[in-house]
């Protein structure tokens, strides 16, 4: 099984939890390749079992060189893929201290639904999605993230031959 991993980690922090997702399907067999997505052209990309993309948030979207990456994309239709993001952790109010609701940190948290409709809207097929946080804008990640990643790769379904 082969599986190619596509980030667009701006501080680094998306390229550590890309790496240790390398480390933890490769020690289950699996092949994996990591790219930073200004390295690669979304019309020519390796052929794989899996397609795993990762993008920081800008104001609760993907960056916008993951919006147009994803825009231009072409995989076969019935491809597979998951999305593991870096996502800000929800921070009180400066003014008031006051942590927004469910509701409200939903507006600023649209990363996920916005990549997975433009994959889904090219015949793509789902089979993952998580996020890890960051606190602060540069990092850290949160602790524990390794945890949270080897947690994702246990659900995806992949068969080693």
């Amino acid at each position: 099984m082969t599986v190619t991993y596509l980030h667009a980690s701006k501080y680094g922090n998306g390229a550590r939890v890309a790496q240790h997702f390398q480390d933890c399907l490769s020690k289950r067999g699996v092949q994996v390749s990591v790219h930073h997505i200004s390295t690669m052209s979304p019309k020519n990309l390796p052929a794989a079992d899996l397609y795993v993309f990762s993008s920081p948030g800008r104001m609760g979207k993907p960056i916008g060189s993951m919006r147009r990456f994803l825009a231009r994309l072409d995989l076969p239709v019935g491809s597979r893929y998951a999305i593991l993001n870096t996502e800000m952790v929800t921070q009180p109010d400066k003014k008031t201290g006051r942590m927004p609701t469910e509701e409200e940190a939903a507006r600023w948290r649209r990363m996920i639904p916005m990549m997975v409709a433009a994959l889904d809207g090219k015949g793509l097929v789902g089979v993952g999605v998580d996020k890890v946080y960051v606190t602060d804008l540069k990092g850290p990640l949160e602790d524990g993230w390794e945890d949270k990643v080897e947690a994702f790769v246990s659900r995806l379904p992949v068969n080693v031959p």
